[in-house]
């Protein structure tokens, strides 16, 4: 029984150095910082800890996630008194719904993630038909998907093909005449 060889290197550990290439910093960055705000997401969910969290991207854009709020953790972090600011700004009885709106948000871009991952699956399925499509031979295409050079190369092969039958069964029919 041969085992199957490995098709793909996997998931590689990735060197912690700047990377070079504006486009893949920004897109790294967005797929890091969407990360980054699940992990958050998730430690208030499950913990009920409060979270704030600020990050500059390379385009100095900035981008904030905060339970209950960034402007609360951050006042509360600055002023050092963690109890009594924590409290008049946190409305009483909305810690259920906050709750439950981070459960919501964390099961909304988990489904994000899978329908992006069934999309690309897709493309990359199509691609490849694409590819297999391209490589098979142009006459086994229906007529209808036929460009005009195609069609006129049809139109002679089965005009060659015509002769060769004409003369096959003339052949033929001489060959069974001398029988």
């Amino acid at each position: 029984m041969m085992s199957k060889k490995k098709e793909t290197m996997g998931r590689q550990r990735i060197p912690m150095v700047r990377i070079k290439k504006e486009t893949h910093r920004q897109v790294t960055f967005s797929k890091r910082r969407a990360g980054l705000f699940k992990k958050a997401s998730e430690l208030c969910t499950l913990c009920g800890a409060e979270v704030g969290i600020i990050v500059y991207s390379p385009a100095k854009k900035p981008f904030s996630f905060g339970h209950p709020s960034v402007e609360s953790v951050l006042d509360r972090y600055l002023s050092r008194n963690n109890l009594s600011i924590a409290q008049e700004q946190k409305p009483q009885g909305n810690t259920a719904a906050s709750s439950v709106l981070n459960m919501e948000l964390t099961q909304i871009v988990s489904q994000l993630e899978e329908a992006k991952k069934k999309g690309q699956a897709t493309a990359e399925m199509r691609k490849a038909n694409a590819v297999r499509w391209s490589m098979t031979n142009w006459w086994e295409r229906p007529v209808e998907e036929m460009n005009m050079a195609q069609l006129r190369e049809m139109k002679s092969a089965l005009e060659e093909l015509w002769k060769i039958v004409v003369s096959e069964t003339n052949t033929a029919q001489r060959v069974g005449l001398r029988m």
